[in-house]
């Protein structure tokens, strides 16, 4: 197998709102919010019109766009055997992507994103991660992460305990390890848990470029390609209008953004740029082409609401 994620198994339910949502309901605009309280997460859903529910997750959402680049994929995360985890079961094997767990009735049901989309396309993120944050040591499976070439981690799911040692035993048996920083608020709550993982740990390193100054309390960008340089991992950030960027040892290599674009989501634009990125570095692309191809990927799925093409 080429890539194996693992990451929060979550429905995506996609409603679009108004800018006063946000506000009223103390959101902060462009962030991921976790929701602990399954009563909270339905008070907000209710009297919102569904636009699309999909089997999501970051790191699942990257998996599926290398799917349909042609690549052979799996992914493992938790969900319960209830109606949310049979559909997301279902979505994902008609992607053609090898889901690696066998569901169970869980206490805690398959967990939910409350994707709000804002005039602008910005996309604010409720999530009620139920039994997907329950991941433990015991859901992954050793021998699919050995014969993987790479294995794609994501942010989210980092959290101290059981979800921790689920991280451990995947990277301590990987070939190689690829992990998405995803989102500034994972950064700030485990900065210094990720500078560790950034420095020592990971091979590969995926950020926007607010997660990575946020990372290191950089005051300009400068900072971070020197700091990118200073690691001799691959880095690779996204920095919407201006572009991306990978830093590979020593070398740093830009693209620019596509300009004039009918941007109706932002929903899965990282996501679908890591696709397009790890779809050329285990093709053999030159790091321009693995930049450019995941600028295309995302290109498109901005188009489009939700975060599968």
């Amino acid at each position: 197998m080429k890539v194996l994620g693992v990451g929060n198994a979550i429905v995506d339910v996609i409603c679009k709102v108004e800018e006063s949502f946000i506000s009223k309901n103390n959101l902060t605009k462009s962030t991921m919010k976790l929701i602990f309280d399954e009563r909270e997460f339905k008070h907000l859903l209710s009297g919102l019109i569904i636009e699309k529910t999909v089997s999501g997750g970051s790191i699942a959402n990257s998996v599926v766009g290398l799917s349909m680049l042609g690549n052979e994929v799996g992914f493992i995360g938790k969900i319960s055997d209830d109606s949310l985890g049979q559909k997301y079961e279902e979505g994902l094997k008609e992607n053609n992507v090898n889901y690696l767990y066998k569901k169970k009735k869980e206490t805690l049901p398959t967990g939910t994103c409350l994707i709000l989309i804002t005039p602008d396309s910005e996309r604010t993120m409720c999530t009620y991660l139920g039994t997907a944050g329950k991941i433990n040591e015991n859901d992954i499976s050793t021998k699919a992460v050995i014969n993987s070439e790479i294995i794609f981690l994501e942010g989210y799911l980092w959290d101290e305990g059981d979800p921790k040692k689920a991280f451990d035993k995947a990277i301590k048996n990987a070939n190689k390890v690829a992990m998405s920083l995803s989102d500034k608020f994972c950064v700030d709550r485990h900065k210094s848990n990720f500078l560790d993982l950034v420095k020592n740990r990971l091979d590969v390193i995926f950020a926007n470029e607010q997660e990575i100054m946020s990372l290191i309390n950089a005051k300009n960008f400068n900072e971070v390609i020197e700091f990118g340089k200073e690691i001799k991992k691959l880095l690779i950030i996204t920095r919407g209008e201006n572009g991306a960027v990978s830093i590979n040892d020593k070398k740093t290599t830009e693209v620019q953004a596509y300009k004039n674009l009918n941007i109706k989501d932002l929903t899965g634009a990282g996501d679908l740029f890591a696709a397009g990125y790890l779809h050329g570095y285990i093709n053999n692309f030159s790091q321009e082409d693995c930049l450019q191809k995941g600028t295309d990927m995302s290109s498109k799925i901005i188009q489009k609401v939700g975060a599968r093409l």
